[in-house]
């Protein structure tokens, strides 16, 4: 990659050519503008300092035309990392993160503190206004432990400790700060009736939370180019006939499991597109809004 690249300079670039690529946006800042997007951000976009930095400008120039972001982040690196400080190493049955009460402990510290702070600081430090929820604030997460079947043998239950099941989400809180302007970054940590704690997948967060609020896109940043097929080849668009076709013959496996299983269900629900999108990639989420460009997977409930 080139300096001119990497860096913000644009001079290599003709003013006419600027202007198509800018006026090639209007059509997307139109239709979806007053519009809500759920993004789950995690991966590496969360821990390259640079693509940090252009996920927190992209988020600020959605809400800048218009739109309504709400970030919802993952955190599974930074936990494992505390994890270690302590001697721990975290285990996972399915794609699920085995949270006992220590590490209850640890993903609560890190996720409604640590990174939870970090992504407020460089969305306000590139301009917006962001404000950090956890499920517990306004009620917004209400939650039960997690009753995980096992995939082959649906009479086997595994105990995955604190990892909740969503019950019920309330988006009054997301609402209010939206109309506010504020964009919402939301933990993905709920509470249950006797004022537990619980450790969601994010992924399951956001989708359901898109659902609720009835959000025009379902935004998933991950490791990924998106869902691959067996020959490693990028599947740019997907029914949700083709998903269970891919879950079947296992070419879904591992951490995309709980992705594109809440992929589905909030395009099922009248999400009208939820994209899995390379965060590897500077600013692929303003491509995938902004540009007929695909960057990644897009999932249709049809």
């Amino acid at each position: 990659m080139s300096t001119a690249a990497t860096s913000h300079d644009l001079s290599h670039i003709a003013p006419r050519e600027k202007a198509e690529i800018l006026s090639q946006a209007l059509p997307y800042i139109r239709r979806y503008h007053g519009k809500t997007l759920v993004i789950k951000y995690g991966g590496n976009a969360m821990t390259d300092p640079a693509l940090q930095q252009d996920f927190a400008e992209d988020v600020v120039l959605l809400k800048l035309v218009g739109m309504n972001p709400v970030v919802v982040h993952g955190g599974g690196p930074q936990i494992d990392d505390a994890l270690a400080k302590i001697g721990k190493k975290g285990t996972f049955i399915q794609g699920m993160r085995v949270t006992d009460d220590e590490t209850m402990e640890v993903v609560e510290w890190v996720l409604a503190g640590q990174v939870q702070q970090d992504i407020v600081g460089l969305i306000n430090a590139a301009g917006g206004k962001a404000v950090g929820l956890t499920g517990r604030d306004g009620g917004l997460i209400r939650a039960r432990k997690l009753r995980m079947k096992d995939r082959d043998d649906p009479t086997k239950e595994y105990d995955v400790g604190a990892v909740g099941a969503i019950e019920s989400i309330d988006p009054s809180v997301v609402k209010a700060l939206q109309d506010d302007q504020f964009i919402p970054v939301i933990s993905p940590l709920g509470f249950g009736e006797h004022n537990e704690n619980y450790n969601i997948n994010a992924d399951v967060v956001a989708a359901k939370l898109a659902e609720v609020l009835r959000a025009e896109k379902l935004l998933l940043l991950t490791n990924t180019p998106g869902v691959l097929d067996k020959n490693g080849q990028l599947l740019t668009n997907l029914s949700a006939r083709q998903i269970d076709e891919l879950f079947a013959d296992g070419t879904i496996s591992g951490g995309m499991l709980p992705k594109i299983a809440g992929a589905l269900e909030a395009a099922r629900s009248g999400v009208n597109a939820v994209h899995i999108i390379d965060g590897r990639v500077p600013h692929a989420m303003l491509l995938e809004i902004l540009s007929d460009q695909a960057y990644g997977t897009m999932i249709r409930s049809h």
